[in-house]
């Protein structure tokens, strides 16, 4: 959601190259266009003001350091700015234990979704979570909730006879210690906008369950909206963390650069997406280096640790060392990498890639790789040498594609196992050769 936001930045501190001494003279043209980057983005004027005022105070007058340009320097201190404005420090939970979280906002925030990605996430880290449902004015909220709480293996209770929050709020931590639960996470009702009634019923929660975090679940999609719901919570509520949702769309994200400091209160988590998976930890360092397309490799690298079996990889790379790579096994490796993310996503953590379109075609082609592979039988994707005509056709006809792409795939697949066995035999620098000369012929794709 910060493609715009990053290209408009990259394109004002591209004006620094070549300077020898950051002065104010040449700062300021640069700075305006920083300025109109983060209003445009949706930040908060006075947060966008103060943001520059702080750059050129640091940045005015500083000697160049040597083999440093002023842009890299430049983007140093922007990026520690930025830290700062997305909240330095932890952004962890209470260490209290049972752990009790009141989870609000209003109605269309992703509040339930995220009740039960944040249950997900601490069962991971070892609690053993319940939900429970509070919102007693929408019963869909209650089955939601239910479902997602049967899908991620996760303790329930609701009272769908009872419209006495707080009640219900009591009596769910007597069922916590009856399931031994230590991490009990209260999914409250929401409303289209705030109102005194919402805010007293869970005022009213908040002395009956004494929760130790009440967390406000924010739609980054909302802009400036979001931080004026936000400031209007925490007010009456004293908010211990916030939540960003829909982060994975094409909204501005000025809610993430300016709720903070508006609030005083720290982002805790963000959402990516509608999975359950797609919630993260917020990290304010992380954030500002994609903003600054640096990428995210540490994120990157979590979510393969995650998401990749370290055995399955230590097989498949003994599979390669031996040359011995069959179609079932390239299958297996699309799936790993298909859990990470998207490509787009995934070329959005590393350095210097963040913003990078994928073609659609090359997406669609991936999923048609996919089922071409998926349309064959296991024996033939272990050996490839049994498709002959007939059976590429009844591939191709089971997968919906022409029979042209299934050779295609299988001739590329061929030319990869050959590559494989010449790196084998010790023969680098001749298989390289054979590769440059396939790429200048057009016989393998560059």
């Amino acid at each position: 959601m910060f493609e715009s936001l990053t290209d408009k930045l990259s394109n004002a501190l591209r004006n620094l190259r070549g300077v020898g001494k950051l002065s104010e003279e040449n700062m300021a043209e640069a700075l305006k266009e920083v300025r109109t980057a983060l209003l445009s983005a949706d930040v908060h004027f006075k947060v966008a003001r103060e943001f520059v005022d702080r750059v050129q105070a640091q940045c005015a007058g500083q000697e160049v350091l040597k083999g440093v340009t002023p842009g890299q320097q430049i983007i140093k201190i922007i990026y520690d700015e930025l830290v700062r404005l997305l909240g330095e420090g932890s952004t962890g939970l209470s260490a209290a234990r049972p752990l009790k979280i009141l989870m609000v906002g209003l109605h269309g925030s992703g509040k339930t979704t995220s009740s039960a990605k944040l249950g997900k996430l601490l069962k991971k880290r070892g609690y053993r979570p319940l939900l429970v449902g509070c919102d007693v004015y929408r019963p869909a909220a209650i089955d939601q909730l239910e479902i997602l709480a049967k899908q991620e293996e996760l303790a329930f209770y609701a009272d769908r006879t009872s419209k006495d929050v707080p009640a219900i709020g009591a009596k769910a931590l007597d069922v916590s210690r009856n399931e031994s639960a230590d991490a009990i996470i209260f999914d409250t009702a929401g409303r289209l906008q705030i109102d005194q009634e919402l805010i007293e019923e869970v005022k009213r929660l908040r002395a009956k369950v004494q929760p130790d975090e009440i967390l406000l679940v924010a739609d980054g999609a909302l802009g400036q909206e979001a931080v004026n719901v936000a400031k209007a919570f925490h007010d009456a509520l004293e908010l211990t963390g916030l939540v960003l949702t829909k982060l994975d769309g094409d909204a501005r994200g000025g809610a993430a650069l300016s709720i903070k400091t508006i609030t005083n209160v720290p982002i805790k988590f963000v959402g990516t997406g509608e999975k359950t998976a797609d919630f993260d930890t917020f990290y304010p360092d992380r954030l500002a280096s994609r903003i600054l397309g640096m990428g995210d490799v540490v994120s990157l690298v979590e979510k393969a640790q995650e998401t990749i079996d370290q055995k399955e990889a230590e097989k498949m790379a003994e599979k390669l060392r031996k040359a011995d790579f069959n179609l079932e096994d390239f299958l297996a490796q699309m799936q790993q990498i298909k859990k990470l993310g998207s490509m787009e996503s995934i070329l959005g953590m590393m350095p210097g890639m963040n913003g990078v379109k994928i073609d659609g075609d090359a997406e669609k082609a991936l999923a048609r790789t996919e089922a071409i592979i998926k349309s064959m039988t296991f024996q033939e994707r272990r050996k490839p040498e049994l498709l002959n005509g007939s059976r590429r056709q009844r591939i191709a006809n089971g997968a919906g594609v022409k029979i042209v792409e299934v050779n295609q795939l299988l001739k590329q697949f061929q030319q990869m196992q050959k590559m494989m066995r010449m790196f084998k035999g010790g023969g680098m620098k001749k298989a390289m050769r054979q590769m440059e000369a396939m790429q200048k012929s057009g016989r393998f794709p560059s």
